[in-house]
């Protein structure tokens, strides 16, 4: 006996990779339906060897159906997921909309895993952010041997994290590039994104701090350890998929670079490449349509106490967005609902 799963924006570059990852992992599976927004419904997706015809999101009823991973932004969430939530069907969602609800779980399954029964408050639970997901599956095993006081993290994230728009003007712009009659202006992002570097990610706030940045505080705080001082600087780069991150943290006993790496080696959804040698370490390249964390250049950080360096890559769309999405469901099977 398996599950009845919604995906809601199944056209996206999330929800086609939550559904390619559902059959990748052989998920169980009763039944399955692809929502999507009217102009896009009728459309098709894939399942596994299946092709799905997408539904109207709009009117679909979700009594009876077990859970709804949801990829559809904020406002569309906003009025959908408290629908799927009353009609009994727990919504997984990957907005930012209920990430810093009190009362609604937000999950990375290798560091709070715990925290799946607090969903049936309001029978929702979040996804946290891209950047943060990656972040804290490093963290969580150095904070329980260390305790972590203090991070410092500069993100370097791939253009898919703002959707297809961004990836579709990184390529259109690396073409003008060679096509001078060709001019692509920026549309999607605030400055030209193809050769360049931009350090704004979402809206500014009062404080200087992008909205970007703040979550990365706000949500390493409710996962890993409210503690936690966390300072960071987000800023798109010119890769497709794959967000990168220079973390560096200060902890309050001393850890040893050595036993960290090994620490790490052990830990769940994580990956060790780390030779002191040319490329031995790994980038955002390698790691796309991958499942893990990958740590690089783990190295004690001299110039304070109880320091640490090291570089985190992830493919954002899964372990950021998608892959996370799915363990949280199976997390949500194993534990609470209990039928595949």
């Amino acid at each position: 006996m398996g599950y009845r799963v919604v995906i809601a924006g199944a056209t996206g570059n999330v929800g086609r990779e939550m559904l390619n990852i559902l059959a990748e992992r052989h998920f169980p599976v009763d039944e399955i339906v692809a929502l999507a927004s009217r102009k896009s419904m009728g459309s098709e997706v894939s399942f596994g060897d299946k092709t799905l015809k997408t539904k109207d999101l709009d009117t679909f009823d979700f009594t009876g159906w077990d859970m709804a991973l949801f990829a559809v932004g904020s406002e569309a969430t906003k009025k959908y997921a408290p629908k799927a939530a009353k009609a009994g069907c727990v919504v997984i969602d990957n907005s930012s909309l209920y990430r810093y609800d009190p009362d609604i779980p937000l999950i990375v399954p290798e560091v709070n895993a715990h925290a799946i029964h607090d969903y049936a408050k309001k029978n929702i639970i979040a996804n946290p952010n891209c950047s943060t997901a990656q972040m804290v599956v490093a963290l969580k095993p150095l904070h329980d041997r260390a305790t972590i006081k203090r991070v410092v993290v500069s993100t370097y994230q791939s253009v898919s994290g703002s959707g297809k728009d961004g990836m579709d003007e990184l390529w259109d712009q690396t073409k003008s590039i060679y096509n001078p009659t060709d001019s692509k202006p920026p549309r999607k992002f605030t400055k030209q994104i193809a050769f360049n570097v931009i350090p704004h990610i979402d809206v500014f706030m009062d404080s200087g701090d992008t909205k970007e940045e703040w979550k990365m505080m706000v949500e390493t705080k409710k996962i890993v350890d409210p503690k936690i001082k966390v300072t960071a600087t987000c800023v798109r780069v010119p890769v497709f998929v794959g967000h990168a991150e220079s973390i560096n943290i200060e902890f309050e006993d001393h850890l040893d670079e050595n036993e960290a790496r090994d620490i790490l080696r052990e830990a769940p959804g994580i990956m060790v490449i780390d030779k002191r040698e040319d490329g031995g370490y790994v980038t955002p390249v390698e790691c796309a349509g991958d499942f893990a964390t990958f740590i690089s250049r783990i190295r004690q950080d001299s110039t304070i106490d109880n320091g640490l360096n090291l570089w985190c890559v992830s493919d954002n769309l899964r372990k950021g967005a998608a892959l996370n999405a799915v363990q949280i469901a199976e997390l949500l099977g194993r534990e609470v609902l209990k039928k595949g």
